[in-house]
């Protein structure tokens, strides 16, 4: 599921919503996405638009990240990865609910041992224990 060597990375919606303008390659040597993201975040953001035109726009921006990138399933193993992070979560005195697609997205990162690429790192401070947050500006 992963590259040899370099960075390994997982997107979050943030990333897949607005690249980085330098580029993929130079945050890592490997780039996916979670099945959470293709469908549980970037889907809903498709059908939600009621302008035909944008709803287009993001169809093909839907389409481009699957051509692009590998989609990442979300399996029996990243919902243990999950309930740890929702554990760590409580430990830090936050409520994993509001939070639980961007949970799924990092326990996906988190069962395949990859870095999660954000624009939000702040949002996973509290995971730092079991998972690497890359802060992409």
């Amino acid at each position: 599921m992963s590259a040899p060597g370099g960075r390994q990375v997982l997107l979050d919606t943030s990333m897949v919503i607005a690249p980085p303008l330098s580029g993929l390659a130079l945050i890592a040597d490997f780039v996916a996405v979670s099945a959470i993201t293709y469908r549980g975040r970037a889907g809903v953001r498709v059908g939600a638009a009621a302008d035909p035109v944008e709803r287009q726009r993001r169809r093909r921006r839907e389409q481009l990240v699957v051509d692009t990138f590998d989609v990442i399933p979300f399996d029996i193993a990243a919902v243990q990865s999950y309930g740890l992070l929702a554990n760590l979560a409580r430990t830090a005195g936050r409520d994993p609910r509001p939070w639980r697609l961007d949970l799924l997205i990092a326990a996906t990162a988190e069962r395949h041992g990859l870095s999660l690429a954000t624009r939000n790192a702040a949002d996973f401070r509290y995971l730092e224990r079991v998972l690497d947050v890359v802060e992409v500006p």
